[in-house]
């Protein structure tokens, strides 16, 4: 009892010696060489913690060369065992030096009887289509079963073709006709169609296939217009967009125009989920008119859950060079005072929001226009964005809830960047900032210190008097007992070292060794010098 004890307590990894790579492998061999089933089954999902421990390409070559012969002598929930470590263990295959073994082992089940095992063995292969893209027989075989009267083997040639499409032009170009007949074809049940779509993502190796690809997609969009298919064919249109790039303003276009049209709440969510992907990865192919007909959505949707999904994209575009384009003068509109921009009026609106997600946006998009946007007619709104941050710091410091929380960070990271590229608005922010540290809750007094320590090592703004609040501040933290406390003297000695450009009054220097001796403990004290050593 006491030796399987042991045994187990090794195998958890509590404490056990470190055992070189051919004894661990050998036995886990011993295991999968074992008459039950339930051993050899322990053995096999014991590998991946193998490979982490000793990611040598000789042990994990020798490795899979034994886990691809249970995979071809084993049933079917060991088959299934070994499909999930490949897929566990997918960043270590390419370190397989008889990549044509393996393989062959593993594709001898694909001519069993049973559609089960071929499902296995098709997935099995769709794992492993990063280390054979090219393999014919494969690609074979994948084809074959997408005809199979079976479901599951189907399913199985489905994920395997998705895999293979991904990684390999040939199986692509080979196998988009066939996923098209088959999405069109009226024998295909719709569930089948909806697996088959995401395939058509991966036709982006050229442009015609992307081409024929994209036409496919906007034939279904229109043919099936029940929500399921739509969501589906919609996602594939834009990751198929997204990898072909030369589509995207389409893509842009067609995504708003399902988010002005399309009365269904699920398909205007994934249209924003599209937009904001599009937004972080192509934000120059946005153009004045896309970025102004999201803002009219935005202004003119009743839902807050909806507002602030179209805000996300919008406060990702405007601290992109999209901004600028939007600001640019269009023919016809020299005049144009800045309030008088749609963005900008939903913005000053969302600043005040009772969301504090959509009011978080809001103040975003005021501060990156005002940071981004230095043309006199776009003065006046840095007011804006101070207002509005002031007022959501306010809101935020006194509560310490987690939605608050998060508010605050975004709000702290605006303040920096506005003081940044408009140094002569530091001391008001600055001045707002101390005076509200006093009563904010612990928890937000942590960021707000992060926040005047970054402020502090771009300008000089902290002056005397307002030091002297912060070592206030600091004497009254030492004598509290809150949760927070060792974390907030880190935080306030790191804005006061950082501030004190390098000479600390003898004073401070008082103060900080006093409430080191009577409060901190020693791993505090140690982090208050490695801030100081920076000085």
């Amino acid at each position: 009892m006491a030796a399987n004890a042991k045994s187990f307590l090794a195998d958890a990894g509590y404490g056990e010696q470190e055992l070189d790579a051919n004894s661990a492998l050998m036995e886990l061999d011993k295991g999968l060489r074992s008459g039950k089933l339930g051993e050899q089954c322990e053995a096999v999902v014991r590998f991946p913690r193998l490979f982490q421990k000793y990611p040598f390409p000789i042990l994990i070559n020798s490795a899979f060369l034994k886990l691809a012969d249970v995979f071809r002598v084993g049933n079917n929930f060991l088959r299934l065992c070994v499909l999930k470590v490949t897929q566990q263990s997918e960043k270590h295959l390419e370190k397989i030096l008889n990549v044509d073994e393996f393989v062959k082992r593993v594709f001898s089940v694909i001519h069993s009887n049973d559609p089960v095992a071929r499902a296995i063995t098709l997935r099995m292969l769709g794992s492993m289509a990063s280390i054979i893209p090219e393999r014919k027989n494969a690609h074979h075989s994948i084809r074959q079963s997408l005809d199979s009267h079976d479901n599951v083997e189907v399913e199985a040639a489905i994920f395997a073709a998705a895999n293979f499409s991904a990684q390999s032009k040939d199986f692509a170009a080979g196998i988009c006709n066939k996923i098209s007949e088959m999405i069109q074809g009226l024998a295909t049940p719709v569930d089948l169609k909806l697996k088959l779509i995401p395939i058509l993502q991966h036709m982006h190796h050229d442009a015609s296939l992307a081409s024929s690809s994209r036409q496919l997609l906007q034939q279904l969009v229109t043919s099936y217009p029940s929500t399921k298919m739509v969501i589906v064919t919609l996602h594939t249109f834009t990751l198929l967009a997204a990898s072909s790039l030369v589509d995207i303003p389409k893509q842009i276009q067609l995504l708003l125009q399902y988010l002005k049209n399309d009365p269904r709440k699920a398909v205007k969510r994934l249209a924003i989920q599209d937009l904001r992907l599009l937004a972080n990865k192509t934000p120059h192919t946005w153009s004045r008119e896309n970025i102004q007909a999201l803002c009219e959505s935005a202004l003119h949707t009743p839902y807050d859950s909806l507002k602030l999904g179209m805000l996300s994209v919008l406060s990702t575009l405007s601290g992109t060079i999209a901004i600028k384009q939007y600001f640019s003068s269009a023919p016809g509109t020299a005049a144009t005072t800045a309030r008088s921009f749609d963005l900008v009026k939903l913005a000053q609106q969302c600043c005040y929001h009772n969301n504090r997600g959509i009011a978080a946006h809001g103040v975003r998009i005021m501060t990156n226009i005002s940071a981004s946007c230095q043309e006199k007619d776009l003065l006046p709104l840095e007011q804006d964005a101070v207002f509005g941050i002031e007022a959501l710091l306010v809101l935020c410091s006194q509560d310490d809830s987690p939605v608050a929380q998060a508010t605050l960070k975004i709000t702290l990271t605006c303040m920096v960047k506005l003081v940044k590229s408009r140094p002569h608005l530091s001391q008001s922010v600055v001045e707002s900032l101390l005076t509200q540290l006093h009563s904010a809750q612990d928890a937000a007094r942590i960021l707000m210190c992060h926040c005047l320590a970054a402020i502090a090592m771009q300008l000089p703004v902290l002056a005397d008097g307002m030091l002297g609040d912060l070592m206030d501040l600091y004497k009254l933290i030492g004598r509290s007992t809150t949760d927070k406390k060792q974390e907030l003297l880190v935080s306030l000695a790191t804005v006061i070292f950082v501030s004190s450009q390098k000479a600390l009054s003898s004073e401070i220097k008082t103060v900080i060794k006093q409430q080191l001796e009577n409060t901190s403990n020693g791993w505090t004290a140690y982090r208050i010098a490695r801030q100081a050593s920076r000085m």
